[in-house]
């Protein structure tokens, strides 16, 4: 409510539009406490919500013994502001992904990765003690693998032509397409190493793929639904999510032979060590 409204209105109970639990700060998408109720009951935990992104600074210096990562590294902080310009030359008009873009729009994400992971590992390494070590798994495409021919970046230019037929349908404006890119970037083993002997701050005790089976159609849209709904409804509002997901479900049955070829997806288990100096 603007501070400039002229009359006040009690907070009250229940779940109406004055009622504390629309009003209050602490939601169900922004309480930890909740989070930690999913904890595993039968072990003990030590448990902390803190703010911030894990590609900047989140704890003191030299406070951590053991850090670890899963499925979290492949998101970018932020979507290359350039591939959302109308006026560069980088504009990704019609794509959501940069899988099946131009070489200007695959550069632009490759960058965001590499600068991205280059300020994670150098938060990190501020706050991991000498000897500390940080474990990672993060999924990825093989070496040589192009970034189209990439399983997980197949489903992303599935997500955009359902988003193009939707908007083929009038149901959604091809401006709202043109203004909406995914800030995911699958990185292959070499790139994964290069970022980390850049920062020089970590020796690389292991990196190994993980056996990794994709699963069925069905499945696989429901955990596609699950991670991108909240994102789709902000962008396209809650109306199309029904019907999208039904298209992207059709499209996944439709192309599943080469969307589940196993041996274009992989996932990396990475793990480092904090260098000792004097």
């Amino acid at each position: 409510m603007e501070k400039s409204e002229a009359i006040a209105y009690t907070t009250t109970g229940g779940s109406g539009l004055y009622s504390y639990s629309k009003n209050s700060n602490i939601q169900a998408s922004n309480d930890f406490n909740q989070l930690f109720t999913t904890l595993p009951p039968e072990r003990q935990y030590f448990a902390s919500g803190v703010p911030g992104s894990f590609y900047g600074r989140l704890f003191p210096s030299a406070s951590l013994h053991f850090v670890h990562a899963s499925y979290s590294l492949q998101m970018l902080s932020t979507v290359p502001k350039e591939v959302t310009d109308r006026k560069s030359p980088d504009w990704n008009k019609g794509r959501i992904h940069y899988s099946n873009s131009t070489n200007e729009v695959v550069k632009a994400y490759e960058a965001q990765y590499a600068k991205d992971m280059e300020n994670f590992l150098k938060a990190r390494a501020e706050e991991i003690v000498q000897g500390g070590l940080l474990a990672f798994i993060v999924p990825g495409r093989p070496n040589g693998v192009s970034h189209s021919e990439a399983s997980v970046n197949k489903t992303m230019e599935l997500l955009g032509s359902c988003l193009v037929d939707m908007v083929n349908k009038g149901k959604i404006s091809s401006e709202n397409v043109d203004s909406f890119n995914w800030p995911l970037y699958l990185a292959s083993p070499q790139e994964v190493e290069a970022v980390i002997k850049r920062n020089g701050c970590f020796s690389i005790e292991t990196i190994e793929h993980l056996p990794q089976q994709m699963p069925r159609s069905k499945e696989f849209a429901s955990t596609v639904r699950a991670g991108m709904e909240g994102t789709i409804k902000k962008q396209f509002g809650e109306e199309i999510l029904d019907e999208f997901f039904d298209l992207l479900y059709n499209k996944f049955e439709e192309n599943s032979s080469f969307i589940f070829e196993s041996r274009n997806a992989i996932s990396l288990f990475v793990l480092l060590k904090r260098i000792v100096t004097e």
